[in-house]
């Protein structure tokens, strides 16, 4: 038996084995094993083409509403509190736009997007110092999140961006043949 074919048995011995481990202990061993990631989420409230940006203590340049998510918190509840508690908004969320993930620090922001009819009236509080509706282009500097949001925002509004496609001519690693590890015809 070659070295790969010894590792496909034992990656499958292994997935088989972890299967019959009670849930929490499949939980810990996924935990301790595998990178944590922080996650953000932010939020792109929107306004003819304007977006609200913030000026935080904390922060170097504009930022967007948003924070981290809390321990027992999805996204979408997180970036409603911190709205709320950066600007005075309530705001309700529909499916993520986009998610950000940043390998190397380890961060994964979720992009939130909210059309506005009307510029709504900003009560700056909690970290937030100064609120303004500006386009990414006039905003001048950002935080690098928030310039990653934008990155973002722009790319999913590209067409076709929001879906994928098959490459042609592709072959997992090992599939020297037409669909069979180790080669040969499909039967």
């Amino acid at each position: 038996m070659s070295l790969a074919g010894l590792r496909r048995r034992v990656h499958r011995w292994a997935l088989k084995a972890f299967r019959r481990l009670p849930r929490d202990v499949r939980v810990r061993l996924v935990r301790s094993l595998t990178p944590s990631f922080t996650v953000g989420a932010l939020c792109l409230i929107e306004h003819e083409g304007r977006l609200l940006l913030l000026r935080q203590h904390h922060r170097r340049g504009w930022t967007l509403p948003g924070g981290l998510v809390n321990r027992g918190e999805s996204a979408e509840q997180a970036v409603q509190r911190e709205v709320l508690e950066e600007t005075g908004l309530r705001i309700e969320v529909g499916a993520p736009i986009a998610a950000v993930v940043d390998p190397r620090s380890r961060w994964v922001d979720v992009i939130f997007h909210v059309p506005v009819d009307h510029e709504p009236r900003v009560r700056v509080s909690s970290e937030a110092v100064r609120a303004a509706w500006l386009t990414p282009a006039r905003a001048g500097s950002v935080d690098y999140s928030t310039g990653n949001a934008f990155a973002e925002f722009a790319r999913v509004r590209r067409p076709g961006a929001r879906t994928g496609r098959l490459l042609t001519g592709h072959r997992p690693p090992g599939m020297a043949g037409p669909g069979r590890p180790g080669g040969g015809p499909t039967a």
